[in-house]
């Protein structure tokens, strides 16, 4: 009869399996042939049955097994032998029929076929696919689902025969385990919200504790059940415990291979953020099996997540890319091509190929054939990449696919993150931006992902710049903060010198669009990054590199850069008011117009060029190269000569040069030839404004007749003229009268008319800044809202680059008596081209003289007094600049005599009375002037008080200081004399502790020195002893190698030991053999013994004599290994005997107490240190300490003559073939070992997003 084998017990089946063997392998090993007994017969008869060549239809073997009445184990070999062949369908027809005709027999024979048809039914839902294939019947398909079902029967079935039959254990877990990976993630709970446990969370509790069920029958010894809960606990999220039970699998099968934990430890390593580490485990994987598909598809996707670190047009992306896809992936995909892992994998190469109809074939392999929901999400996500990238696309099947592809991952929060940003794409492309924008910010908030926080940031800024191009203008700052924010996230990233991210240029010019409005100076900063990526990117020869001359370089590199940005970098510039650097922008971006011009396929640049030439022409204005400016314009309008912007500017040239007669001729030509235009009007009206003579009646003012007539007849809402009749009527309120209460109802209205007019042009656009400032200035004048007014001038001040703001602002401070901001407002107007402006000088000597009367000081007072001084100086014939300088002289002559003698000084005082000289001098001048600035009778009125009563006070005040001073000048000079002293003091104490610090860091310093000096002189001594003692113990045999000298021992005696007080030839004291000083060492010693010797001998005490000597380690020699000297502690437990010189093999007992024990022979015992000299270590042997306390410890010399002898004896290890007759055991053949291979593997590993039922 044939011998049946059963491979090794436990899942050992492939402890020696080859690499590369078929997938069949993970079977028993089945074998060739089977006997069959045939009954009827006198003598043992049987039917050889070919288990290699199995006919293609087994009944015939079914109805031979059913009339010989065979036992379980022919069913199920037979079974097995055709599921080797991948004859699965015939094996479990073959089991079914072994099962109808066990029915008759004992229930329990049935558990073995049932058990086997239950693993069967497994295999089969791995290789079934997940969904209904098309165009076949729901009812007639045998997918994923309809196996687990005909496993679940069938597992039911024999739990009812021996629910404690061990191989059920594992079955039930690889079930619970495969159902769990059918069933979709649900959705992440709210926070807060006491929901129960996920259907899936608790199936995979339940495949934990069967395994550990299986395991724990098993006493840890089933390797399968134990890789069962490492994915188990995988799928659970807890893959620190998944690699720590992978790694305890390794440990103790090292050969395993199917399924192989280092699939398995590579993926909780990648999962563990260790992605190196992973690589490496599925490289040794690999390296045992190079036939491993599982193995080249994960290693092809972590070069696939390697490659994604550089951008696709960078050269370090290519052959990493190459090397995923040629070397790994496609090897994987020969050796299986239904393999759902690495169709998914390949559908995503040809994608970009435009491959369409590869794309959906392996897409939908991967969706019907997988049981892992991550590579499923990966096949719907193809496919809806596919139908996204067709021209045209079919959107609605794409945003489908999409669906799909998210929910397939769980949906919501935990959908399928490049799937819902898809489908954001394909509503954006629908025209739902609200909906798309829920999608990507929902997105964001979870995870910072870059692509989404670019296309949220630009849809904001779509609908800011829409709203800016629309007449409603609505308010869009919201959504321009939120796309700033976005934008500029993104842009901080590139950064990071760690992250290879691919810059976009369009980033930085929607920022800078965002920003030109608000903040010009970010949007300058955005055209100049977008500048220097544009240098980049120029190819070599257009860097020109050889030219050493840098501004050279950087004009000729900018001939190749687009002139739109040149140009509008130079208007941000000119904005800022650096109208050099803005020159030089728009003179480049002339010069890349020519350059364009002369390429081959030119571009007509004629609009460009005459944009730009008119900023340049501005930016020459600025410049004050006036003639420049007017050569530019007239060339413009040689070539367009209907350039009204140019005439205009043109007009505006001639004004400023001759104000006088030409200047006003030609402005009035441009207004009568180009009267229609607002531009044109507007310039007019503001020439009209400085020109124009007052007049009491608004009606009769020029300007007033222009701006209604601009807004009846061309445009009743140009801002201009509104603005401008604000400004008409808000001048006029502020000259009317307000004696009486009527004339103050007029005043009223007159300025409420202003507001109305400011309010249409606010309505208009609500960043006119200038109508804005109107209204600020009608709070301040007759509201005397001045915290209102003080906020609207503050807003308009980064808007609105001129002194006359920090002017409005100085004047709002001062009333609410904020002088110090007041002060700061007016100094920021002297910087704006204003240095030499008398009124705003004259301001600030008001706002200086209130702040020295609210304060009580003197020098307040001064510098109020100081720029009085300044602004006469520049207008000397203002007479109402020298009534300042006289007023300020009386306030600080008034406060000088009001102070304490204590606050000021003689000299101070002096200076008062001197300048209230002058201003009583001054003030009977001004009385005298044709127009003084106040009625003459109050100034000569407040000349005579400063003659009369403020000169005789500040006589006393000068008398009273005097002799307060001379009082207590004695005090004051004591006093000084009294701190000069005490700073002489703590200045030489400071010197004293100083020099006290540099003397001991030099005394620190030397000692320092003297210390090295001294290490480094011991240090040299130590070197040179040990050089000595090295020669003195090593020489050069005659191979010229390096060997220890020979110790020759004193007398020539051959094996005595030498006394602790004999001459050594060593150094120092002895020494052990661990090179520890023997001295230092509490040396045991044996109590007497009872000597035992032959039959009928009598007993006598002997007094131990205690032996020393000192070790040194002999050439030549070797150490006894430790199965020779055995050291035990446990009670009772007997030695082995050791031949001692002279004596037979005796025995040496010890109790373990500590106590000594009894030593066979007439040979004393050294328990320190046991003699091994001479011819005693021929006989191998052992000695037992008789003391816990007191271990012997035994250095066994070898002579030379001895090197070469072997130990005889030992231990031998039990050994266990794991083999043995299923006939003859007569027990149930177990699929431990191979059906788990078949569920167990690694079938599915999706190391992108290394889904728990990956592997």
């Amino acid at each position: 009869m044939a011998t049946l084998t059963n491979g090794h017990i436990n899942g050992h089946t492939h402890l020696f399996q080859q690499p590369g063997l078929s997938i069949n392998q993970r079977f028993s090993d089945i074998p060739s042939a089977i006997d069959i007994p045939v009954s009827g017969a006198d003598i043992e008869e049987a039917v050889e049955v070919d288990l290699e060549g199995l006919l293609d239809d087994p009944t015939e073997l079914c109805t031979l097994l059913e009339n010989e009445n065979a036992a379980k184990n022919f069913w199920m070999v037979i079974s097995l032998a055709y599921a080797k062949q991948g004859k699965m369908d015939h094996a479990i027809e073959i089991l079914n029929k072994g099962l109808v005709s066990l029915s008759r027999g004992p229930q329990k024979e049935k558990i073995g076929l049932l058990s086997l048809l239950c693993w069967l039914y497994l295999y089969k839902s791995r290789e079934a696919p997940r969904v209904v294939p098309d165009g076949e019947l729901v009812s007639e398909a045998r997918t994923k689902d309809y196996y687990l079902q005909a496993a679940t029967g069938t597992l039911n079935e024999a739990s009812r025969v021996n629910p404690s039959f061990p191989p059920l254990f594992l079955a039930r877990g690889i079930l619970s385990l495969l159902r769990a990976s059918l069933q979709p993630p649900s959705n992440a709970p709210a926070p807060g919200a006491m929901e129960p446990p996920a259907e899936r969370i608790e199936t995979l509790r339940q495949a934990l504790k069967c395994f550990d069920d299986a395991s724990r029958v098993s006493a840890g010894r089933n390797m399968m059940a134990l890789m069962g809960k490492a994915r188990t606990l995988f799928s659970l999220g807890r893959y620190a415990d998944a690699l720590d039970c992978y790694q305890d699998v390794l440990a103790k099968m090292p050969d395993m291979q199917d399924p192989d934990p280092r699939i398995g430890i590579g993926c909780c390593l990648w999962q563990l953020s260790h992605q190196n580490e992973a690589r490496e485990a599925w490289e040794r994987a690999l390296e045992i099996n190079p036939n491993s598909k599982i193995a080249n598809i994960l290693l092809g996707l972590y070069y696939v997540y390697d490659s994604a670190k550089f951008p696709t047009s960078e050269s370090e992306f290519i052959p990493i890319y190459k090397k995923a896809m040629t070397v790994y992936t496609q090897k994987a995909f020969k050796i299986d091509k239904e393999y759902p892992l690495t169709c998914a994998t390949f559908g995503g190469y040809f994608l970009p190929r435009h491959a369409w109809t590869a794309v959906d074939s392996l897409a939908r392999k991967a969706i019907e054939l997988t049981d892992v929901n991550a590579i499923a999400s990966d096949g719907w996500y193809l496919l809806a990449r596919k139908e996204h990238s067709m021209n045209p696309p079919n959107l609605s099947k794409a945003l489908d696919y999409y669906n799909r592809s998210e929910n397939a991952r769980g949906g919501g929060d935990r959908g399928f993150l490049p799937a819902r940003f898809g489908a954001a794409q394909i509503l954006v492309l629908n025209g739902d931006t609200d909906g798309a924008k829920f999608r990507l910010e929902k997105i964001v908030q979870h995870a910072k992902n870059l692509e989404a926080m670019v296309l949220l940031g630009t849809l904001y800024a779509a609908e800011v710049f829409a709203n800016h191009a629309s007449t409603s203008k609505e308010d869009k700052s919201i959504e321009q903060k939120k796309a700033i924010a976005m934008l500029e996230a993104v842009r901080l990233t590139w950064k990071d010198p760690k992250k290879s991210i691919k810059q976009d240029v369009s980033i930085p010019v929607t920022l800078s669009r965002l920003y030109e409005a608000d903040q010009p100076e970010k949007a300058l900063s955005c055209l100049q990054q977008v500048y220097h990526m544009s240098i980049d990117k120029l190819p070599k020869h257009q860097k020109y590199e050889e030219i050493e001359d840098k501004e050279v370089r950087d004009a000729k590199q900018r001939e190749h850069l687009p002139p739109q940005l040149l140009g509008n970098i130079g208007c941000f510039q000119y904005q800022l008011e650096k109208y050099e650097d803005a020159r030089d922008a728009l003179q480049a971006a002339l010069n890349a117009c020519v350059k364009m011009g002369e390429e081959e396929d030119p571009v007509d640049m004629d609009g460009t060029i005459t944009t730009t030439s008119f900023n340049l022409a501005r930016t020459y204005e600025a410049l004050g190269l006036l003639d420049d400016a007017r050569q530019v314009y007239e060339g413009l309008l040689d070539r367009h000569g209907d350039y009204t912007d140019a005439r205009a500017r043109l007009a505006f040239i001639e004004l400023r040069q001759n104000p006088t007669v030409d200047g006003p001729k030609a402005m009035a030509d441009l207004y009568e030839a180009e009267g229609s235009s607002l531009e044109v009007r507007s310039l007019y009206g503001w020439y009209l404004n400085k020109s124009k003579k007052r007049v009491a009646n608004i009606a009769d003012d020029q300007e007033q007749r222009l701006y209604k007539h601009t807004l009846l007849h061309h445009d009743k809402h140009d801002q201009y003229a509104l603005t401008g009749m604000g400004n008409l009527y808000l001048t006029t309120a502020r000259e009317m009268r307000r004696d009486t209460e009527p004339e103050k109802e007029k005043r009223r209205n007159t300025y409420q008319r202003a507001i109305e007019f400011y309010h249409k042009a606010l309505q208009i656009d609500p960043r006119n800044a200038f109508a804005a400032q109107g209204v600020a200035i009608v709070l301040a004048d007759d509201k005397k809202d001045f915290p209102a007014a003080v906020q609207i001038f503050s807003k308009v001040k980064d808007t609105v680059r001129d002194a006359s703001v920090y002017v409005n602002l100085g004047h709002v401070y001062g009333e609410l008596k904020q002088y110090t901001r007041a002060i700061e407002a007016y100094e920021a107007a002297l910087t704006k081209d204003r240095a030499h402006d008398p009124q705003i000088l004259a301001c600030l000597g008001r706002v200086w003289l209130l702040k020295g009367k609210h304060d009580k000081s003197p020098a307040a007072m001064k510098s109020s007094l100081d720029y009085s001084h300044r602004a006469l100086k520049i207008a000397p014939e203002q007479i109402h600049f020298k009534f300042n300088i006289a007023f300020v002289q009386i306030q600080l002559a008034q406060l000088m005599y009001t102070l304490p003698d204590n606050e000021r000084t003689l000299v101070e005082v002096e200076a008062a009375a001197d300048g209230l000289d002058q201003a009583i001098e001054a003030f009977g001048e001004i009385a005298m002037a044709k127009n003084p600035p106040y009625p003459r009778h109050d100034i000569e009125q407040r000349a005579n008080m400063g003659r009369n009563t403020m000169r005789r006070q500040l006589e006393r005040a000068v008398q009273q200081q005097r002799d307060y001073e001379e009082t207590n000048k004695a005090k004051l000079a004591q006093a000084r004399g009294v701190r000069e002293a005490e700073l002489r003091r703590r200045e030489e104490e400071r010197r004293a502790a100083e020099e006290a610090v540099r003397a001991e860091k030099e005394r620190l310093t030397k000692e320092r020195q003297k210390l090295l000096e001294e290490s480094r002189a011991l240090a040299e001594k130590r070197a040179e002893e040990e050089r000595r003692r090295e020669e003195a113990e090593w020489t050069v045999d005659s191979e010229g190698e390096k060997v220890k000298r020979r110790r020759k021992a004193k007398g020539g005696g051959g094996g005595k030991r030498k006394k602790k007080d004999d001459a050594s030839g060593t150094d120092g004291g002895g020494s052990d053999a661990d090179g520890a000083p023997a001295s230092g060492r509490k040396k045991g010693r044996a109590k007497s013994s009872t000597v035992s010797g032959g039959e009928g001998s009598g007993e006598e005490k002997r007094a131990p004599t205690r032996k020393k000597r000192r070790l040194a380690k002999k050439p030549e020699k070797k150490m006894k290994s430790s199965e020779l000297v055995v050291d035990s502690d446990s009670d009772g437990e007997g030695g082995v005997a050791v031949g001692g010189a002279g004596t037979g093999v005796g025995s040496v007992n010890g109790d373990g107490n500590g106590e000594g024990g009894e030593v066979s022979g007439t040979q004393e015992v050294d328990v320190e240190m046991a003699d091994a000299g001479g011819e005693d270590e021929e006989d191998g042997g052992a000695v037992r300490a008789g003391s816990r306390r007191q271990k012997a410890s035994r250095m066994i010399d070898d002579d030379d003559d001895d090197e070469d002898e072997e130990d005889e004896g030992g231990v031998e290890a039990p050994t266990q073939n794991g083999k043995g007759n299923v006939f003859a055991d007569g027990e149930d053949v177990s699929m431990v070992d191979e059906s788990v291979g078949a569920a167990g593997n690694a079938d599915a590993v999706d190391t992108e997003r290394l889904d728990p039922d990956a592997f």
